[in-house]
């Protein structure tokens, strides 16, 4: 009997890769981007435009940058949720979203 291998498919070395874009995440840069492009349209007309589309820009960036630092990813999301949630949260509570199952028996009933 001839003996067969093991059969093996190749596999990207990153299946969970993140997607950064220098150094910041997809919703840190949408945020960055979204302040750029309110405040150009509110301040981009008048004298003080440099320093309030680029320099808050530029703040809102650097202050993203060296908070995430050392952080989890999705950790401004997540500490946005934990921030939102009431602090008192009870452990008999009822659940107002459960929903029983309903099993039918032998006789077709409920």
């Amino acid at each position: 009997m001839e003996e067969k291998g093991l059969i093996t498919s190749s596999v990207p070395r990153s299946l969970d890769s993140k997607n950064k874009l220098f150094g910041f995440e997809l919703p840190d840069l949408l945020f960055i981007f979204m302040n750029l492009a309110i405040t150009n349209l509110v301040f981009g007309s008048s004298s003080y435009r440099y320093s309030l589309v680029w320099g808050s820009t530029a703040f809102i960036a650097v202050s993203l940058f060296f908070l995430k630092r050392g952080k989890p990813d999705n950790y401004i999301q997540h500490l946005g949720e934990y921030i939102s949630q009431s602090s008192l949260k009870l452990a008999g509570k009822p659940d107002l979203k459960h929903k029983p199952f309903k099993q039918e028996n032998d006789n077709g009933r409920i």
